[in-house]
C-alpha cells in the first residue's frame, strides 16, 4: 500500500457458548477459534508526499484493486511486517483472508486525499469427505466404511522465495525480473531490513527474501 495504516485491528473470534444450567448457573463450553477479523484505515493520496512508499501508484489503481479483490471472490494473502527504525523485526502477520468490504471516504474539507476503510475476514479453506462402504466379503463379516480425507488446498498458501544478490544488482531490477514491477522493490526492501539499512545499497552475497 502506498502509506501504511498507523493502525491495524485484529480480532481474534470465537464460537464459545454460554448456556445457563437448571439451577441458574453459567456454564461455557469452549470451541475452537473462529475466524479472524482485520480492519484498518488506508490513505490513499492524490498528491506526492515525501513519507510515501516508494513506487506508490494514483489512488485509483488501488481503488480498483479493491474491487478486483471483492468481486472475484477469490482469497488472497494479507502480510504485516512490524519492525523497529532499526530495522529489527518486531511480528509479521501472514494471513489467508477475502475482502467483507471496504468504505470510501472523500471529504473536501480534509484535502484531495481518499480514505478507504477495509474490513478483512480470514479464509479457511474447506472440502468435502468422501465415505467408501465395502460390501461384506463373506457371510461372517461386516461392511466397513472408509472416510477419505479432502486434499489439502495449497493453491493460496504463501509461497515465499529467496535470491542471493549478484554484483551489478539493485533492488528495482530484482523486483522487475521476479514481481514483474520494478515499483514493488520497496516490498523487498521491507521484508529485509535486518540486512539492508539503504534500498540503494545492496551488496554481492547477500540472501534476501523475496514477497509471495
Amino acid at each position: 500500500m502506498p502509506i501504511t495504516p498507523s493502525k491495524v485491528k485484529v480480532k481474534i473470534n470465537n464460537q464459545n457458548d454460554t448456556l445457563t444450567l437448571i439451577n441458574g448457573e453459567e456454564i461455557n463450553i469452549l470451541k475452537e477459534p473462529g475466524l479472524t477479523d482485520v480492519s484498518f484505515d488506508l490513505l490513499l493520496p492524490q498528491v506526492s508526499y515525501p513519507f510515501t512508499n516508494g513506487g506508490a501508484q494514483s489512488a485509483d489503481y488501488y481503488l480498483s484493486l479493491f474491487e478486483r479483490l471483492k468481486t472475484s471472490k477469490q482469497p488472497f494473502q494479507f502480510i504485516l511486517n512490524r519492525s523497529m527504525p532499526s530495522g529489527r523485526r518486531l511480528f509479521y502477520t501472514n494471513l489467508t483472508v477475502g475482502m467483507e468490504d471496504y468504505q470510501i471516504t472523500d471529504d473536501a474539507e480534509e484535502g484531495f486525499d481518499i480514505t478507504v476503510t477495509v474490513s478483512l475476514k480470514q479464509y479457511r479453506h474447506y472440502g468435502t469427505k468422501t465415505v467408501k462402504v465395502q460390501p461384506a466379503t463373506t457371510q461372517e463379516s461386516t461392511p466397513t466404511a472408509t472416510v477419505e480425507q479432502p486434499q489439502r488446498e495449497t493453491s493460496q498458501a504463501p509461497q515465499q522465495s529467496t535470491y542471493t544478490v549478484k554484483s551489478g544488482d539493485c533492488l528495482w531490477n530484482i523486483a522487475k525480473k521476479y514481481l514483474g514491477d520494478g515499483s514493488r522493490y520497496n516490498e523487498i526492501y521491507n521484508l529485509n531490513k535486518d540486512k539492508i539499512t539503504n534500498p540503494n545499497l545492496i551488496y554481492a552475497g547477500q540472501v534476501l527474501t523475496l514477497p509471495s
